[in-house]
């Protein structure tokens, strides 16, 4: 059965993940559009229809919230988390159209104009617009839930209790931020194992608990991961020591990638998924980075995989390849060789999602010494006190 939403649950919504205030008059319901060259699919269409029943359903919450809701239309990005268009739409029709094609040029507005006077946004899109909006935040102070591939049967996660949430993935936050590095043991079929120390020196942890009541920010929403950025090596004479072997799951194959200075270099194997893998590399240096070590917490709330990466990598653990810059890292778009080739990938270690990947174990070395097990045959052993 499909999940609704009612206009009541979307404004506690609201309230709750943003806290409106006095100077808060505008939300904006970000929704990317297909064209000629990135044909849609029903996925994206129900959620594009969803997106535009939520406006509809929050009009009537307009003094309870104090905010005008606006639908926002702009063509899509190409890829998850490339930069944005220049130019959106807000739209005021009654009927959705079918493409950015459709749309006339002469009655868009400059985007960055539309995100500064809309100070709070949610954006269920197709491509994620993570990466950018976060870079925008600060800037143009809004705050935005970014909802990249949501559909109707994640509704429940937006039910859960963020507050708990919010303190879990704080507490992780501080242990990372302690912390030198973090050793992982994986294991394959239950017997081959593949070692991976990821350094995080130099950097901050970020708890992402679906609270964003603070302008300048942006965030996944459902939420619910402390991440962290490897160190990627930039300072002069102190090169990452992020190295070993990470396996993923491709399908029926398991991909084998060698990791040295926080970059994927080789890929080991002949399979199709491995020389896939072996020409991205080949092409695009910048997708080999190591862009992100995250600590999904979802599952222990009784949250299954949803096939969206949105929804899975707040799961569990999980290791990003790509774009690292809006998370405080030094891989951007200029590191691609375009705008359509920007990539910021999650590979979730969950036994439903990598049924031939384990995670044997993952500790927290802490820099001023001493060893935190987070992981134990992949499930959590730490307390969360």
């Amino acid at each position: 059965m499909s999940e609704t939403i009612s206009g009541e649950e979307l404004a506690a919504l609201v309230q709750r993940v943003f806290q409106p205030g006095e100077n808060d008059h505008l939300l904006g319901v970000l929704v990317d559009l297909p064209d000629k060259e990135i044909l849609d699919n029903l996925e994206w269409k129900d959620r594009r229809e969803m997106a535009f029943a939520w406006v509809k359903t929050l009009a009537p919450q307009k003094e309870k919230l104090g905010l005008e809701t606006h639908l926002i239309l702009y063509r899509n990005a190409r890829m998850n988390n490339a930069d944005l268009p220049k130019r959106a739409w807000i739209f005021t029709g009654d009927a959705l159209p079918v493409s950015a094609d459709e749309l006339d040029d002469k009655d868009s507005k400059a985007f960055v104009e539309i995100l500064r006077n809309h100070t709070i946004l949610l954006a269920p899109t197709e491509f994620s617009a993570t990466a950018p909006l976060k870079l925008m935040a600060e800037a143009l102070r809004f705050r935005a839930a970014t909802m990249p591939g949501f559909s109707r049967k994640m509704i429940p996660a937006l039910r859960l209790d963020y507050t708990e949430i919010n303190r879990r993935v704080h507490f992780m936050k501080a242990l990372v931020d302690q912390a030198s590095e973090v050793d992982i043991v994986f294991e394959v079929d239950g017997k081959t194992e593949h070692r991976l120390k990821l350094d995080l020196r130099h950097r901050r942890g970020h708890a992402s608990g679906g609270l964003f009541p603070n302008p300048g920010t942006a965030g996944n929403l459902p939420s619910g991961e402390t991440y962290i950025v490897p160190y990627e090596g930039e300072q002069e004479g102190d090169p990452s020591r992020s190295a070993g072997e990470l396996p993923v799951q491709f399908g029926d194959d398991v991909v084998v990638y060698k990791i040295e200075n926080n970059r994927a270099v080789e890929v080991a194997g002949g399979s199709p998924a491995a020389l896939e893998e072996k020409q991205k590399l080949k092409e695009e240096p910048a997708y080999g980075n190591m862009a992100e070590l995250g600590l999904g917490v979802l599952s222990d709330f009784g949250i299954e995989p949803s096939g969206s990466i949105l929804l899975d990598e707040k799961l569990a653990l999980h290791i990003a390849f790509g774009r690292s810059d809006h998370f405080g890292g030094q891989v951007g778009a200029k590191q691609f060789s375009k705008p359509e080739a920007v990539v910021h990938i999650d590979r979730v270690y969950l036994e439903s999602i990598q049924p031939r990947v384990w995670v044997k174990s993952a500790k927290l070395r802490k820099a001023a010494g001493g060893v935190v097990e987070l992981i134990r045959d992949n499930k959590y052993v730490i307390k969360f006190a």
